[in-house]
């Protein structure tokens, strides 16, 4: 099949674009506001763009408590979301009343940043400790702006507890990252295998 993204073409219940880009890794972003208060949110548009300097992104639909608290903090981190976490990650993602903290929703442990104000998950395996470089709304081929709000972020400082650890390596198969699929889908990363490069 084939269809045009500017109409209901696909003729499916659903549209299948988000399932076909897939599995995409969720940022949990922490924030704090410029009171105090705590934020924790999933995002599944979220990705690393860059590795020198380390830089990720997250996309908000809609201008949410995490894009404002950046905006006025210039801080945020992304804790690691993991297959044994998943209810938690998804009590987060609660339509919760301004101001009140998703933390003490999912009866998660928010610890302070090293180099940023913003608080992690602490029982996440890994968090990272992020400064925003960049904040836009991206454009359509129309020139239309979006109703997203792209937030980018340079990793200034990263956190891994030591039972993720094995071999020297952040090992994916005991930490199972959680990963948005289509729909209400989700999957866990924790079947691994390796490939080498081709050399020529």
């Amino acid at each position: 099949m084939f269809y045009d993204t500017a109409g209901n073409g696909h003729g499916l219940p659903h549209d299948p674009f988000k399932a076909i880009v897939s599995p995409r890794p969720i940022g949990w972003i922490g924030t704090r506001r410029a009171d105090g208060a705590l934020n924790l949110a999933p995002y599944s548009f979220f990705n690393a763009i860059s590795d020198r300097p380390k830089l990720v992104m997250f996309a908000s639909s809609g201008y949410k408590d995490s894009v404002r608290n950046i905006e006025a903090t210039g801080e945020f981190t992304a804790s690691f979301a993991s297959r044994n976490l998943s209810e938690a990650v998804n009590l987060t993602s609660v339509a919760a009343p301004h101001g009140e903290s998703e933390f003490e929703i999912a009866g998660l442990t928010p610890v302070d940043g090293t180099l940023v104000k913003a608080p992690y998950v602490g029982e996440a395996f890994a968090a990272l400790e992020c400064r925003m470089t960049d904040i836009f709304r991206p454009k359509g081929v129309d020139g239309l702006v979006s109703d997203s709000y792209v937030v980018i972020g340079a990793v200034v400082g990263i956190h891994i507890r030591e039972e993720a650890i094995r071999d020297g390596r952040f090992d994916m198969a005991a930490v199972k990252p959680l990963a948005r699929l289509g729909y209400m889908d989700y999957c866990d990363g924790g079947d691994v295998f390796e490939m080498m490069r081709p050399v020529r």
